[in-house]
């Protein structure tokens, strides 16, 4: 079983190539990860496993749902330090991604109750979440201007060194799911006329002045991008996708960064939970090619079917989000094809213990490996 091998990534030598992507729960007041989420990633970490944290804001301007994480404090940066530790002492390597939603936000959550921001002032189809974790439909953000993005690529930077000083392992740049880097890079979203607009090189432009902002911090190695190409989530869309991920990839590949995490996009996604049928069948079979690095998919995947990735090449390492969340020992169970807990979705986002830190592991169930 191919998933069970060990994998090199940069520095680190994995185990296996399972995966525990970011997975958002919205359980952290204040921005800070509580004593619980220690628990939670602390059961989930494997020897020689790779955990991406769960999205985290770089600043107040880029959350955009309750009792999501920080790394922009003091407080977080300690909270987030607790988590760090319970990984490492039962050997785990974990990342942390870097997270600012742009327009996927609301007043509630802005100072002074200012709209969001984004490339353009184009309000987004569907509802937001608001602080007190009610829905509202989205509202018409306000484009950013020309200093205030040299603003939030100083913000990426700041949290990669919070990240450093909380003891990760790396970081991973979140530049999917509709969120703000994605908002520049497609041309739905973004109708500027400055030098982040118009052509793919000026609307990719914000996504690697991030990525050198953090690569002046952590080695190239340690920084990973993720990417979800020909998605609709967050109602974003472009005119070429073809055309705009072969040369964001290929930029990314150009420098060196320390793996590319790529979501397939007919898949359920997470909070919005919606499918795009009209995208490729694989967009890791299709992308795959550009991209010699260290490579990791995720959206849907079995063991079967994340097996058959691997053993052709269009993957090296596989991301298992539900899954990770009802099955804290995962790994294990895909090695012994031990049968898994069903996920509650009803405790996915907010609350306390049940459904986070309650799921069973094998040994809890009594089933032992030989």
């Amino acid at each position: 079983m191919k998933l069970s091998t060990a994998f090199q990534l940069g520095a680190f030598r994995l185990a296996h190539r399972v995966v525990m992507p970011p997975l958002t729960r919205m359980r952290s007041a204040n921005g800070v990860p509580s004593p619980l989420a220690a628990t939670y990633y602390g059961q989930r970490a494997t020897d020689g496993g790779l955990i991406i944290a769960e999205a985290t804001q770089i600043s107040q301007q880029g959350q955009g749902y309750p009792q999501t994480p920080g790394i922009y404090t003091p407080e977080q940066v300690a909270g987030w330090r607790t988590v760090v530790d319970a990984v490492k002492e039962r050997g785990g390597v974990i990342f942390l991604q870097l997270w600012h939603v742009g327009r996927i936000s609301h007043s509630s959550f802005q100072k002074d109750g200012a709209v969001p921001v984004a490339p353009s002032a184009i309000r987004p189809a569907g509802n937001a979440f608001k602080s007190d974790f009610q829905r509202a439909p989205y509202e018409t953000p306000r484009a950013l201007e020309l200093n205030e993005i040299a603003e939030i690529v100083a913000d990426y930077r700041k949290a990669a060194e919070n990240a450093k000083q909380a003891g990760f392992d790396g970081i991973e740049i979140h530049a999917a799911n509709g969120y703000l880097l994605q908002q520049f890079l497609e041309d739905k979203t973004n109708h500027r006329t400055d030098r982040y607009g118009g052509s793919i090189a000026n609307r990719a432009r914000l996504l690697f002045e991030v990525l050198d902002a953090v690569s002046d911090v952590w080695p190239a190695d340690r920084v990973g991008v993720r990417l979800s190409p020909f998605s609709s989530v967050g109602d974003v869309a472009d005119s070429d996708p073809m055309g705009l991920y072969t040369y964001v990839i290929k930029e990314l590949a150009a420098r060196d960064v320390g793996f590319l995490h790529l979501i397939e996009a007919r898949v359920r996604a997470g909070l919005v939970d919606q499918t795009d049928d009209a995208a490729p069948q694989s967009v890791a079979t299709l992308l795959r090619p550009l991209f010699p690095g260290a490579f990791i998919v995720s959206g849907g995947f079995t063991a079967e079917t994340a097996e058959q990735a691997l053993a052709a090449g269009t993957a090296d390492l596989v991301a298992f989000g539900r899954a990770f969340i009802a099955n804290p020992d995962l790994p294990r169970r895909l090695a012994l094809g031990a049968r898994l807990n069903e996920p509650d979705r009803s405790t996915f986002y907010g609350g306390a213990e049940r459904g986070y830190t309650d799921y069973p592991s094998l040994d809890e169930v009594g089933v032992f490996s030989a």
